[in-house]
């Protein structure tokens, strides 16, 4: 009997931890069903990049600008990715009324999100996708100016995440400094490449609590503020620093940017360093992380907890930042753990996973929508599971930096429970 229950406790922590291809699989279908607006495109295009072609993802590319010629192991994968910017810019004549000169890649409320996409138009005219049959290049240039020249901008010179009104939202930082510097690298233009560095100083300057440390979600304009500290937020503003900076370093311009890739690695810790310490014992965040879930219109979010820590095991992996990639672990464990273990890689059943569904969505997730209600179905959610897995793989295959601290936490959380249990045997006279 002894034996049987020590079995079972040790089960109890040792279940799937790691999804199958075919589950991947699963979660990426998922994924393209759902993503129809035009961050969430972004968004996919980005996570095909960290999944499927490590070597046209900044953060795991060795230098910039990436090779024109595609490999041939490399195509089927980047299908998709090519496909999202191919359908984006075939279409955007019509979406935006015939309208020429500067303008979005699609039409959107946000100023922002449409820049998201760019980074795919910009791959896509730099590998010679559709033989020049599709003005790739005319796009992004029409996205380029219109960011930078049509949208109003704060007085020091932010640029605001919405058309209507002068107003900042921490997902800016994911949507437009990425763009901003994979133009600058794939054009030999510096100026575009400080403005990103620059873009997201500014936008830290608005939005980071002096006490807190960490990011607001929205500030300025007459209406829709939202002074809370979004979990969802704080994860778009660290992926999106990652990523300006990973663009820098790999760049001809990394040496004429030290001071600048020192600042942007300082602040990806501080955004770790403030919200990880209101990660609970469920080891998910909550929607607003300085409040419980129990707190009016909060509720537990599977959605930022995947990103942030995928930002985790990427500056464990750039920065050698390995202080919180415990606490990733913990999510991670979380998030894909089942009671039972796939039989092959080719499992694609979710039976036994408490945060994702029968047909592979993550749960609970945060209204991508509605950022103040629970939802159901979440292409973002989607593309951050996605973005965890690749993460955590790169992390694996560059040797599990951090490793050690990360079990050593998993050990003695584990080793508490496991007293209680043995001494409840004891007392059973077991």
């Amino acid at each position: 009997m002894r034996r049987v229950l020590f079995s079972v406790f040790l089960w109890s922590f040792v279940g799937a931890q790691d999804l199958t291809d075919a589950q991947i699989g699963v979660v990426s279908a998922r994924l393209g069903e759902s993503a129809l607006q035009s961050w969430e495109l972004g968004t996919r295009a980005q996570t095909i990049l960290e999944l499927n072609a490590t070597e046209y993802s900044v953060l795991t590319s060795k230098s910039l600008p990436p090779p024109r010629a595609i490999s041939s192991s490399l195509v089927s994968g980047l299908d998709p990715f090519f496909a999202i910017a191919k359908a984006v810019v075939s279409n955007r004549t019509a979406a935006n009324n015939r309208t020429t000169g500067p303008q979005p890649l699609m039409p959107d409320g946000s100023a922002a999100d449409p820049t998201s996409i760019g980074v795919s138009v910009l791959l896509a005219n730099w590998t010679g996708q559709d033989s020049g049959q599709v003005d790739y290049a005319g796009a992004a240039l029409d996205q380029l100016d219109y960011i930078l020249y049509k949208v109003p901008r704060t007085s020091d010179g932010a640029i605001s995440h919405r058309v209507s009104q002068v107003q900042l939202w921490s997902d800016f930082v994911y949507m437009v400094p990425p763009f901003l510097a994979y133009y600058g690298v794939t054009t030999r233009n510096r100026t575009l490449l400080a403005e990103s560095y620059n873009q997201i100083k500014l936008y830290r300057s608005y939005l980071k609590d002096p006490t807190q440390g960490m990011w607001k979600h929205v500030v300025l304009g007459s209406s829709g503020n939202d002074q809370g500290f979004w979990t969802t937020g704080n994860g778009w503003a660290a992926a999106g620093i990652l990523r300006v900076l990973a663009t820098i370093r790999e760049s001809e311009y990394a040496h004429t940017f030290k001071n600048e890739q020192g600042d942007l690695a300082k602040w990806v810790k501080e955004i770790h360093e403030a919200v990880y310490p209101h990660l609970d014992s469920t080891n998910v965040f909550t929607n607003y992380a300085d409040q419980p879930a129990t707190a009016t219109g909060n509720f537990y979010d599977g959605s930022s907890t995947a990103l942030l820590a995928s930002t985790v095991y990427r500056a464990s992996l750039m920065l050698n930042q390995h202080t919180f990639v415990p606490y990733a672990e913990r999510s991670r464990r979380t998030l894909f753990n089942s009671t039972s273990f796939p039989t092959s890689n080719a499992t694609a059943s979710f039976d036994g996973y408490q945060h994702l569904t029968s047909d592979g969505w993550l749960t609970p997730v945060v209204n991508p929508h509605s950022y103040g209600q629970e939802g159901s179905k979440s292409a973002e959610a989607q593309a951050f599971v996605l973005q965890l897995h690749a993460a955590h793989r790169d992390w694996v295959l560059n040797g599990s930096k951090g490793e050690n601290s990360a079990k050593n936490m998993l050990v003695s959380k584990h080793a508490v429970a496991f007293a209680a249990l043995i001494g409840s045997l004891v007392c059973w006279g077991w």
